[in-house]
């Protein structure tokens, strides 16, 4: 009975014990030795995508005894977004030289049409050309106009130039729009009310006062004279809103989510000077900064633009 134990001998059941032991001791490598391997492939998973968001990532040539399938297949990923990377910044540079020789080429042209047209304007004509004077002088300046702000916005949407947002006063943007437009609004007779302000928001002092100059010119436009034309801001928990008013003809419904497409002109755009292009900048400014445009209006009751900027920076 001494030396069985269920029918195995003290030998067999030592070699048993011994079996076992060496079992375990198997097992217990092969998990260290995956463990390993898996926090070095998560390293090196790691590695690759910080690599990646550096830019500085290039695809090695990896064989399935050194990387697991996932690294190699994350690696083909990711140089292919590299390779994507690159061909945008190219891109980008290309389109920022294509802007530049625009701006370059046109600019002399058009200020000599310009300028000869107002020495023409000084020398004696016959009454007949007076009229085609002053229309090639007031295609010229539209030209000017339209190449200017087409500029500005290839600038914007291709990332070319951003703006670039601080905390500040309103108050200041608002007394250079009046001063710039107050001579235009009386010129046509209508009336600009700019109300002074103490909110604060964050923005781009330059590019926000080319985007509700664009709002404030508009309205300027659209409205007959003996009309008014407001600028006022409000602040709210997360934004400040800076509304344009007008007494002009109104926009209908179905084409408002169309106005702010380049070069779309609404029904009663026929009457009025311009070239479509200023409220999709206006729009494009304001959505680089964190902010957003809304349209409130009604045929014949005029309309309202509200420029939303945020109180805070974007991340």
């Amino acid at each position: 009975m001494n030396d069985w134990f269920f029918g195995i001998t003290p030998g067999q059941l030592a070699l048993l014990l011994g079996l076992g032991a060496l079992v375990v001791t198997a097992a217990g490598v092969g998990v260290a030795v995956y463990g390993w391997y898996t926090r070095r492939t998560m390293r090196r998973l790691e590695q690759m995508l910080e690599q990646t968001i550096a830019g500085s990532f290039e695809q090695g040539d990896y064989s399935e005894a050194r990387l697991s399938r996932l690294e190699e297949k994350l690696s083909r990923f990711l140089h292919s977004s590299q390779l994507s990377r690159r061909a945008i910044e190219e891109d980008r540079g290309r389109i920022k030289s294509l802007i530049g020789d625009i701006s370059h080429q046109t600019k002399t042209p058009l200020a000599n049409i310009l300028l000869y047209g107002q020495l023409l304007d000084e020398q004696p004509l016959p009454e007949a050309a007076r009229p085609m004077l002053a229309q090639i002088n007031t295609e010229a300046e539209k030209l000017q106009f339209l190449i200017e702000a087409l500029v500005k916005l290839s600038r914007l949407e291709s990332g070319v130039v951003q703006p670039v947002t601080q905390v500040q006063s309103l108050e200041p943007l608002l007394q250079a729009l009046e001063h710039s437009f107050r001579p235009v609004a009386e010129q046509k007779g209508v009336s600009l009310r700019v109300l002074s302000t103490g909110a604060r928001a964050c923005f781009d002092c330059k590019w926000t006062q080319e985007a509700v100059g664009n709002l404030v010119d508009n309205a300027i436009k659209y409205t007959p004279a003996g009309g008014h034309v407001s600028v006022a801001c409000e602040q709210y928990a997360m934004f400040c809103r800076v509304t344009v008013r007008d007494d002009g003809p109104g926009i209908p419904e179905s084409e408002q989510a169309a106005v702010f497409r380049r070069f779309y002109r609404g029904s009663a755009a026929p009457k009025s000077p311009g070239v479509g292009v200023g409220l999709a900048l206006a729009r494009q400014i304001a959505t680089l900064q964190g902010g957003y445009i809304k349209l409130a209006s009604e045929p014949g009751k005029g309309s309202e633009f509200s420029l939303y900027l945020p109180l805070e920076a974007q991340m």
